[in-house]
């Protein structure tokens, strides 16, 4: 038997406190990746996006454990969400507006032809609706600033204003980079109150 990685017990950028602001250097990682715009509580497209993730992510965790030897654990899901003014994130919470890419990250070792492999028989019965806007692609955020949220997406105003307008530069920082958000609990079975999302910028100096 082969040991089960555990990518959010073993990375670091996976871990955060609430109530607390870090620095966290992020190393360049590869993720399955959908993209979209609008309010992801009304938007077909974002559910769809979702649904075409899995399966994908789920082909690839099986030929790593039975093509390589190497089984891991599939990550939790993640997104990058930015509109053209980023007030409509902390002071009007404009979903219309947003764009926003969904995301499942995927071990450095599976490569284009495990992915492409992975798409087709992803496919091969009841093909997701948007399966085919499934793609591989790097991300490469380096230095970032995360807390931990814990409760509703929609209470995250106020923590994200006093990251944009007060941590990061009261710090000497600037945003860089998308807002980033890692959701550490299923928010399709969790209880809006209990959901716990990192959410983190990528910050230049």
């Amino acid at each position: 038997m082969t040991d089960k990685v555990d990518f959010k017990k073993s990375l670091d950028t996976y871990r955060a406190e609430r109530g607390r602001f870090r620095v966290v250097d992020v190393p360049d990682m590869q993720y399955l990746m959908v993209d979209g715009h609008g309010d992801p509580n009304t938007s077909p497209a974002f559910a769809e996006a979702v649904e075409a993730l899995y399966p994908v992510a789920y082909k690839l965790k099986f030929a790593s454990k039975q093509d390589l030897g190497r089984d891991y654990v599939v990550p939790p899901l993640e997104g990058l969400w930015w509109a053209e003014d980023m007030s409509a994130f902390t002071a009007a919470r404009d979903k219309s507006r947003w764009d926003w890419t969904m995301m499942l990250m995927v071990p450095g070792w599976i490569d284009r032809t495990m992915f492409a492999t992975a798409v087709e028989r992803a496919g091969a019965k009841k093909p997701p609706t948007r399966l085919a806007d499934v793609r591989l692609e790097p991300l490469s955020e380096g230095r970032c600033v995360q807390t931990l949220h814990i409760g509703s997406f929609d209470d995250e105003a106020e923590v994200l204003a006093e990251l944009h307008d007060e941590y990061i530069p009261a710090n000497g920082l600037c945003m860089s980079g998308k807002h980033h958000e890692i959701y550490l609990s299923d928010f399709r079975k969790v209880a809006p109150e209990k959901q716990r999302t990192i959410l983190r910028q990528p910050v230049a100096s």
